[in-house]
């Protein structure tokens, strides 16, 4: 992509002591998934507390966003007619194949060559737009992205396009999804609704179950105490 990136690492804190081959979570918005001190806002998801906490048993790859770029990173298309409902800038132009390829075809095979990597046992992570990516990415590269879980996920800017690429896609291979969004998502009742709707219509592409969390909302002092637990039940 022409650009320098931060990428950001979760290692066990045994893995220097054993031999063993771990499974690798790769996830979006990498400066807001392991230390307050570095996230956008000042609320991180605090994985690397959880994580030792739990002695998890799996590498996290975080890629750090680019913030003035963000909505064109994650989304792989233009808006559509879904989400002209929520009155979006709809200016920028789409670049998620581009950063789907990057983290598939040069940052994986760099982490499988330098770490001690289950290359078959790879999950993707995403919060809001990092929502709306991954299951991008697990259509796009079914056999290599078997697992994943998405939060709150921001499916309305591409919501027809991204419906249409689960059904037409084969995704045998992946063997675990996890869907949720909060129940206040927006403080806007008619949005909060069509975020919701948008959510479910998604899970049901994937003919899987969202989970809707009761009084969560669109905001990091809400992930944090749901996202740690879900990715270390699911994945390590």
């Amino acid at each position: 992509m022409n650009q320098t990136r931060t990428i950001r690492m979760y290692i066990p804190k045994h893995y220097f002591n054993t031999n063993k081959r771990l499974p690798v979570l790769y996830m979006h918005d990498g400066q807001n998934i392991f230390r307050d001190e570095d996230a956008i806002g000042g609320v991180s998801l605090s994985l690397e507390k959880v994580f030792n906490e739990q002695d998890c048993q799996m590498i996290v790859v975080g890629i750090d966003c680019i913030q003035a770029q963000r909505i064109e990173d994650y989304c792989p298309w233009q808006g559509g007619e879904y989400s002209q409902q929520f009155h979006i800038d709809d200016s920028w132009q789409p670049d998620g194949q581009r950063y789907i390829e990057f983290v598939t075809n040069e940052l994986k095979p760099f982490i499988d060559k330098h770490y001690r990597t289950k290359s078959d046992k790879t999950a993707i992570a995403g919060i809001s737009l990092g929502g709306l990516i991954s299951p991008y990415a697990v259509c796009v590269y079914p056999t290599i992205y078997n697992s994943m879980a998405v939060f709150s996920s921001s499916f309305y800017r591409n919501q027809e396009k991204i419906e249409d690429l689960i059904r037409k896609s084969d995704i045998s291979h992946v063997n675990k999804i996890y869907m949720d969004c909060g129940s206040l998502e927006s403080d806007d009742n008619k949005v909060n609704q069509a975020f919701i709707h948008s959510n479910e219509e998604v899970a049901k592409a994937f003919q899987t179950e969202l989970t809707i969390i009761n009084g969560a909302k669109h905001d990091y002092s809400h992930f944090r105490h749901r996202v740690g637990n879900v990715l270390i039940n699911l994945f390590s």
